[in-house]
């Protein structure tokens, strides 16, 4: 049984016991509990819990050692004025408990079925049938809310609500293509005070893996997007960011695509009407599957992209020669045994074609400054394509499996917390 002293916080499955310092006893009380999250190269995590007491407290009267997490490890204890991790204070109403991200089962993905499924598998079987452009898996891939409950001197409190920092900046919209007669999910970000100057847009498209009805699906999934969002980039390099959420196979292994890049292309055109976006200054990324897409809308529309962010993808060699006068970047893995191969024979090709490419390796495992120095190195070479490779057994995490596609995965997990290649995507120009 609790003592009085003692709230539980029900966090994504698992009981989270906090111990209160004394001070909770006497008229000073918790009001509410705010699981707050943060998105990393491997997705959404529940890093910290908010405490919000009736009135102000101070950093004097908690210790670390005052709060235990059933299942969790505390890493750190502090004051705040509000629900976030970023602000610290000698006083305040908020008490954060920071939990260890090295603790175990910490993913929040799901699946649930999939409306109106083409196909009756999430994934493409060995040996089976290979899905094609336009199937609609049968599951989507989703993420559950961290909850908490809390109970203290015999007072119950239910968690009342979830931050997603960055994520919640994120507008979830709706656009009708009445060209192709699709409806496509979209998330978009729009810059904060941006004026009438008029802004680029960066357009980021997911993985097979992350097609899903859900509609924030990609931006918890992974950096790809929320990395041009940031509050440090948007200070430097403010831009719109879209992210479309496709709910079905946008490209298959046959270079096809669906009718999705089509609609995708007529969003962009909308939006443009809508906004004040620099039409000379609009990019395109993506990973796996929103790479692919990303090179066939430069071969169909080479001339509305500015350059282009390639991550772990592949497309024919065959169909490629429209992109021998593009601005590239390209990064894959050495351990994508599909993507690496596939790259090779695109940048063989596009030299064939005339283009002059830059070629290094990389550690996925560098710091920012390593970054640094290697991005200086490549770019010194003034190649309008520069083909980065991440070297064999560098993406992967301590003790985490090589086995299957995690070589293919690892790579965007690191990819876009790469400053400097987003730098050099906003420096481009058509």
């Amino acid at each position: 049984m609790l003592s009085r002293r003692e709230f539980i916080l029900m966090s994504a499955g698992a009981a989270v016991a906090v111990s209160l310092p004394s001070f909770a006893q006497g008229t000073i009380k918790p009001q509410k509990a705010i699981a707050l999250t943060q998105v990393f190269g491997d997705g959404v995590k529940l890093t910290a819990v908010a405490v919000e007491y009736n009135q102000a407290v101070s950093s004097a009267e908690i210790s670390a050692k005052d709060f235990q997490v059933s299942g969790r490890t505390v890493t750190n204890v502090f004051i705040s004025d509000s629900a976030s991790v970023a602000e610290k204070a000698e006083t305040g109403r908020f008490v954060i408990v920071e939990l260890s991200l090295d603790d175990p089962n910490l993913s929040l993905e799901d699946k649930i079925p999939m409306a109106n499924a083409t196909v009756s598998t999430d994934k493409p079987k060995r040996g089976g049938k290979k899905w094609v452009a336009g199937d609609k898996p049968s599951t989507n891939l989703v993420f559950k809310d961290p909850q908490a409950a809390i109970s203290v001197n015999h007072q119950s409190l239910t968690t009342t609500e979830v931050k997603y920092p960055i994520v919640d900046d994120f507008q979830q919209l709706i656009f009708e293509d009445q060209q192709t007669g699709k409806t496509l999910r979209y998330n978009l970000y729009v810059p904060k005070n941006h004026g009438d100057q008029p802004l680029p847009l960066v357009l980021f498209m997911h993985d097979a893996g992350v097609t899903s009805e859900f509609h924030r699906a990609t931006l918890l999934q992974g950096l790809g997007a929320l990395s041009w969002a940031s509050p440090e980039d948007q200070a430097k390099r403010p831009c719109f960011v879209l992210a479309p959420q496709f709910d079905e196979v946008i490209v298959d292994d046959n270079s096809e695509a669906s009718p999705m890049l089509d609609t995708t292309i007529h969003l962009i055109e909308a939006l443009v009407k809508q906004y004040k976006i620099d039409t000379n200054r609009i990019y395109t990324t993506g990973q796996s599957g929103g790479c692919m897409m990303s090179i066939a809308m430069n071969i169909k529309y080479p001339d509305l992209f500015a350059a282009a962010f390639l991550v772990a993808g592949q497309w024919s060699a065959d169909l490629v020669a429209p992109l021998a006068k593009k601005k590239l970047w390209i990064l894959v893995s050495a351990d994508d045994f599909g993507a690496f191969p596939g790259q090779n024979a695109i940048t063989e090709r596009l030299e064939q074609e005339g283009a002059k490419i830059s070629r290094a390796i990389w550690d996925a495992r560098w710091s920012a400054n390593e970054y640094r120095f290697a991005y200086d190195d490549i770019t010194a070479e003034n190649s309008p394509i520069n083909y980065t490779v991440f070297a064999a057994d560098t993406v992967f995490l301590p003790g985490a499996s090589k086995e299957g596609a995690s070589g293919h995965r690892n790579t965007w997990r690191v990819a876009y917390s790469i400053e400097p290649i987003r730098e050099w995507l906003f420096a481009q120009h058509k």
